[in-house]
């Protein structure tokens, strides 16, 4: 399996059609569609779904994509990082993070960074935890920056002196807007849209002081944008941190929670990995800045 190959396949997967593919890779149909076939041969696979205007993919054509961009990925940021003289600092950082207000602290560090380093290239890229610590355990991300608890014995790690609250995303006109706090027993009987990691959070499910199947859990989300506007269409209340979403000029309120509920968060990279030059910096940089947060 050779890396133009999954390249190849990649091609064709984003543009569902083989003709396209070809005139985008500048090769002849025919080669593709070979070089495809000897794929699905190598795995013994039906990677496609070959209609007559239009390529699908199979179950194992989706599973397939995502590790060859996870692959093609790596694959382009090592010859990317290999390239670099040993007296430069420059390349890539990439940096996966939890939706917090906390990455402002992340840009400042860069913006600094930059003005000394200008061949330095930052990359976020937000998600839950799940999938970002999946993706550094992988090498796919240099840094993760974390909300709540981690696994102190696979990472390295610096704890920042930040902290988000949690607390109810509505409608400044629903039942609950006037309150200045929101307890547990507010939620109980209310039309919940909660982040798909609440579930396994312990110290928000002691919050709330029930189980999820006694909740009236309508909706759940990953990314918070969405989830502002399914509250602004009346669909219910959404369990968030502050200040992820600004209400100013839309018909949301955030209201926190009662007793006050804090989320503390850490930047984290894996442990024994050989860091680059511009990774080390990074983290020079970021411990500077925090030291002086303190």
């Amino acid at each position: 399996m050779e890396l133009r190959v999954l390249e190849y396949f990649l091609a064709v997967a984003r543009e569902q059609n083989i003709s396209r593919a070809a005139e985008y890779l500048h090769l002849t149909q025919p080669t593709l569609s070979r070089q495809l076939k000897d794929l699905e041969d190598e795995f013994g696979k039906i990677l496609f779904i070959r209609g007559k205007r239009k390529i699908t993919l199979t179950e194992d054509g989706l599973y397939f994509r995502k590790r060859a961009e996870e692959i093609v990925s790596l694959a382009r940021r090592t010859e990317a990082e290999m390239k670099n003289p040993d007296d430069m600092i420059a390349g890539d950082i990439y940096v996966g993070a939890g939706e917090t207000d906390a990455i402002r602290h992340v840009a400042r560090v860069v913006t600094q960074l930059q003005q000394e380093y200008s061949g330095i290239k930052f990359h976020v890229v937000s998600g839950d935890s799940t999938d970002l610590v999946e993706r550094l355990d992988k090498g796919l991300f240099d840094f993760c920056l974390l909300l709540g608890a981690i696994d102190q014995s696979k990472y390295e790690y610096l704890e920042l002196p930040f902290y988000d609250k949690w607390g109810v995303l509505m409608r400044r006109d629903a039942p609950l807007a006037g309150k200045t706090a929101i307890t547990a027993e507010d939620l109980w009987d209310k039309p919940l849209i909660i982040s798909r990691q609440i579930p396994n959070n312990a110290r928000m499910m002691k919050w709330i002081g029930k189980p999820i199947s006694e909740l009236n859990v309508i909706a759940t989300y990953n990314l918070i944008n969405n989830a502002a506007i399914l509250a602004e269409e009346n669909m219910g209340y959404v369990l968030t941190l502050d200040k992820l979403i600004s209400t100013e000029g839309r018909n949301l309120v955030f209201i926190p929670f009662e007793p006050e509920q804090t989320v503390g968060m850490t930047l984290v990279w894996k442990k024994y990995q050989t860091q680059t030059k511009a990774a080390e910096k990074f983290v020079e940089a970021f411990s500077a800045y925090v030291r002086g947060q303190q």
